[in-house]
């Protein structure tokens, strides 16, 4: 009988031991920090030193053959460095290559990362030839740059600088910044240049250095007339996506990682609110769970004393 006597104060010992267990362990894992996570703002950028969209028409077809072709055309995370475009076009010059660009710098760069995209180009002596016109340059550049700068949060930036002279069909022209200059030369042709162009929104970006409509009547290497458009030194951007900011910031400690559970989760507001109001009493959200849990493991303890004391009495 002592024996018996003896082993029931240690099931209940043990009992008490469950239940300690649980309110221990129990609000640790219901208040667990919710893991961090990180995104791509999607920010672009890009940058070309060249762009023609071209038409050229034939003395001995009626059809215009095509010349929309790019030097150093980039995006982001990119760079070219090629000075010079050479292509060829059927029925023009019997079919042999000519230049339409070269110059000795000609540097297009464009990059990207979570805070800021930006474009850059930088053409220096510079010279642009049209077919049926090889001799005769269409325009002649010292220096001309652009740079296009989208960064999160901030007013996108652009601009566009023209260095030196500017000399169209052979001729030595002055010209403004953000303005339009037309050439005209007789028995030639019409160039109207852009200078300085550039536009920004709230969050994109871009600059030209020059943008030139071309009408001109070569009659030379079985070239009739090109009309089109060449643009110079174009850089654009777009903006990463601002982070986002969460309410109250962090403080530190426990209290830091339930607000940030707060601006999120829906239930987890409903939890929190009901801890600061279960606060006055000492108590907190888990106290219901707790008591439950408690609540069970007793009662399998009692059970289990009853079962014990019916078998010592037989």
């Amino acid at each position: 009988m002592n024996s018996n006597t003896f082993r029931m104060p240690a099931r209940r010992r043990a009992a008490a031991a469950l239940v300690a267990a649980a309110l221990t362990t129990g609000p640790a894992v219901l208040l667990a920090a919710a893991p961090a996570h990180a995104t791509d703002g999607g920010g672009k950028a890009s940058a070309v030193v060249l762009r023609t969209g071209l038409d050229v028409s034939l003395l001995n077809k009626t059809v215009d053959v095509p010349l929309n072709v790019t030097l150093n055309d980039v995006r982001a995370p990119a760079s070219a460095e090629k000075t010079a475009l050479t292509v060829k076009l059927d029925s023009v010059d019997r079919n042999r290559p000519f230049s339409i660009l070269r110059a000795d710098v000609a540097t297009a760069k464009a990059t990207v990362d979570a805070h800021k995209a930006e474009g850059y180009v930088n053409l220096a002596h510079a010279k642009i030839h049209l077919p049926g016109l090889p001799l005769l340059s269409l325009v002649e550049v010292q220096q001309v740059t652009s740079k296009a700068v989208c960064e999160a949060g901030k007013r996108p930036y652009a601009d566009s600088n023209l260095l030196g002279h500017v000399t169209v069909l052979g001729k030595k022209v002055t010209v403004s910044t953000g303005g339009t200059t037309r050439i005209a030369v007789p028995a030639v042709g019409e160039v109207t240049l852009d200078l300085s162009k550039t536009h920004t929104t709230s969050r994109t970006a871009a600059a030209t250095a020059l943008q030139l409509r071309v009408s001109v009547n070569p009659l030379n290497l079985n070239v009739a007339e090109v009309t089109g458009d060449i643009t110079l030194a174009e850089a654009k951007c777009e903006s990463p996506k601002a982070p986002a900011t969460h309410e109250g910031g962090s403080t530190g400690g426990s209290g830091g990682g339930v607000k940030e559970q707060t601006a999120k989760d829906p239930v987890a507001v409903k939890t929190v609110a009901k801890e600061q109001n279960l606060a006055e009493t000492g108590g907190n959200s888990m106290t219901p769970y707790i008591a439950g849990g408690a609540l069970a493991l007793v009662v399998a303890g009692g059970g289990a004393l009853v079962l014990a004391r019916g078998r010592n009495r037989r």
